[in-house]
């Protein structure tokens, strides 16, 4: 078979016990037995320079303040040999520089898996060396990805027989269906820790790292199918669920005699059953299919336009080396990214599997389908204009992930070579957009709790409940719903202010089991304590948070297992839709839709100018 790879230029060679004196210092499993055995020791606390307000790249700051606080950089140059072997390794352009970097395989632990996952292995197989990738020769002619929905049977023969030479490839290749599923549940659950900090996770998920780890994930998928079939032209199909004619699991997935089929599906949820891309757990009964269009329209729009206006909005909050995992996803990798994947999944099985949880959704080949659309919206959101512009920041450009290739050798890429797909070779077809017009629109009684400048300076909440509204101060569960008046930093707004800087919620959330579906969704100025679903496609609907049921092995930097992270919602197209602009403030209301009782506690609550 022809080779679709382009030879590398540098080579890091791997042996014996070096391993992780070169590239891993802490070996994984040593560590995991100590922590385990004795418990986390702690870790102190870990700042770096914040930027100035309006920085397209701001610096992100963890928990600044403290005796024990120091600056991160200053750590790592003080790391010496444990950076520099890391750096030595990626060819980082300097020390000073703090990208997050993943270790070589061989220094892969075990994941963080569920009770009825034990013994399962996530790690790839070990390897001699490490290549450097370097970018192909421009192609003539780019790999093309088509809508699912719309392939035809040439190419639907061509991908059957695909992936059937990848499923029956042995278990032990790097190449086979089973190790290419295994890579997400390493990133993912635990299974790597980062270059120079043995007590930290490295997750791919809930920050900056997601689009670009996944661009690169799809990439040597599809170098692989490709190759095994001889074919430098394949490109995989993505799950058009962004158009109506692709909002149902697309039909060459549900043949249940293709490789591409999985039993381990919701059975609800086979077609014609229409998507629900703001899926709260369960089926919403009260709305025909054409609603349910309308309502994936709409959420697609505030998603894609009002909530992606910046980078950190739609590409996720910063994540540096040194800093703890999930500082905060973008807005679409939350909806739709995440209630796809529950939707998907077999709501029947412990865990949702497969595609319900982080540690099993790659063992559905529907999963790769689905993170095509994702690097698509990736794509799309680039042409939209405003301030939609990728992260310059050297951290996320410098970060660095490792694959196997088509040919099983293991290769080290950064985001910075994947910024551009045609770069890689490949683009999307062109299709419509339907949801690029369909704007919400505020209800009748939208003004009613809006906040006037009689707003208290601090967000105080009153918790919702049939019988009562009781005032409270934050940290509080959310158990039902929280609504609280929250202070905006500037009224009336030029337009010039509008288009240059985007006003945000930010809210603080710790879940505290993070392995069950949490999902909650955001209202602004709305009247009812717990609106109904039907809610979702009016501007009072702000944004969703949703967390995928996945476990991680260490703690965060209170030394417990929660989830502490941060939502943004985009706040300026929406308070304009309201009519609010001239209010102090606005009423925010959070309401629970998936997750257990006491399971999410709301830290704070604030609006800044981005």
């Amino acid at each position: 078979m022809s080779s679709l790879y382009s030879p590398p230029t540098t080579t890091t060679t791997i042996s014996g016990a070096a391993e992780f004196k070169h590239h891993h210092v802490f070996p994984k499993t040593s560590q995991l037995s100590i922590s385990r055995s004795l418990g986390r020791r702690p870790i102190p606390k870990i700042s770096c320079k914040v930027a100035k307000d309006g920085d397209q790249n701001p610096k992100t700051t963890n928990n600044e303040g403290g005796a024990n606080m120091f600056n991160r950089r200053n750590m790592l140059i003080g790391l010496g040999g444990l950076y520099g072997a890391a750096t030595t390794l990626g060819g980082a352009p300097s020390t000073l520089a703090a990208p997050v970097q993943t270790p070589n395989p061989n220094a892969c632990g075990p994941a963080d898996l569920p009770s009825n996952a034990q013994g399962l292995n996530c790690c790839p197989p070990r390897t001699t060396s490490i290549v450097d990738f370097v970018l192909p020769t421009p192609p003539t002619t780019l790999r093309v990805r088509q809508p699912a929905h719309l392939v035809d049977d040439e190419f639907r023969e061509k991908f059957t027989r695909a992936m059937s030479l990848m499923k029956a490839l042995p278990s032990t290749d790097p190449r086979s269906f089973t190790q290419q599923a295994n890579v997400h549940c390493a990133y993912c659950n635990g299974g790597y820790s980062q270059v120079g900090f043995p007590n930290m996770d490295l997750q791919v998920h809930n920050s900056w790292l997601f689009y670009p780890f996944h661009r690169w994930y799809l990439y040597f998928y599809e170098r692989i199918l490709g190759n095994l079939i001889d074919d430098p032209t394949f490109a995989i199909p993505f799950w058009n669920w962004d158009t109506q004619a692709g909002m149902t699991m697309p039909a060459m997935y549900t043949d249940q005699n293709s490789p591409l089929f999985d039993p381990i599906r919701d059975r609800g949820h086979q077609p014609p059953k229409v998507l629900d891309l703001n899926y709260d757990g369960i089926d919403s009964n009260d709305l025909p299919d054409q609603s349910m269009i309308a309502n994936n329209l709409t959420v697609l729009n505030r998603q894609m336009v009002n909530n992606s206006t910046t980078a950190r909005l739609f590409l996720g909050a910063p994540y540096r080396a040194g800093s703890f995992p999930n500082p905060g996803g973008g807005s679409v990798e939350n909806i739709p990214h995440g209630t796809v994947h529950v939707w998907t999944g077999d709501r029947n099985r412990p865990n949702l599997e497969n595609m319900g949880n982080f540690y099993s959704a790659a063992r559905d080949p529907l999963f790769y389908a689905h993170h095509a659309n994702m690097d698509r919206m990736w794509s799309v959101w680039k042409t939209l204009g405003g301030n939609r512009r990728d992260y310059t920041d050297s951290d996320w450009l410098n970060a660095a992930f490792i694959f196997y290739n088509e040919n099983a050798q293991a290769v080290r890429v950064r985001v910075r070579d994947c910024v551009d797909s045609t770069k890689l070779g490949y683009n999307y077809q062109e299709v419509d957009l339907p949801w690029i017009n369909a704007q919400p629109t505020a209800s009748s009684s939208s003004r009613v709790r809006s906040v006037t400048s009689s707003t208290p300076p601090t967000a105080n909440a009153m918790e919702s409940t049939s019988k009562s509204n009781k005032v409270v101060k934050f940290p509080k569960p959310l158990n039902k719903s929280l609504r609280t008046n929250v202070t905006r930093p500037k009224k009336s707004r030029s337009k010039r202010d509008k288009d240059r800087d985007e006003e945000v919620l930010v809210i603080e959330v710790d879940v505290k089991k993070h392995d069950e579906y949490v999902k909650f969704d955001v209202y602004i100025n709305d009247e009812d304590d717990i609106p109904s679903k039907k809610m979702q496609v009016k501007a009072e609907y702000a944004g969703s948070f949703v967390n995928v049921p996945h476990r991680h092995t260490h703690g965060n930097n209170r030394g417990n297992h929660d989830l502490e992270t941060t939502f943004r919602v985009g706040l300026t197209q929406l308070i304009v839709q309201l009519g609010a602009d001239d209010d102090e403030g606005v009423t925010v209301n959070l309401v629970l839709r998936a997750g257990s009782k006491g399971n999410v506690v709301i830290k704070s609550m604030k609006i800044e100018i981005a």
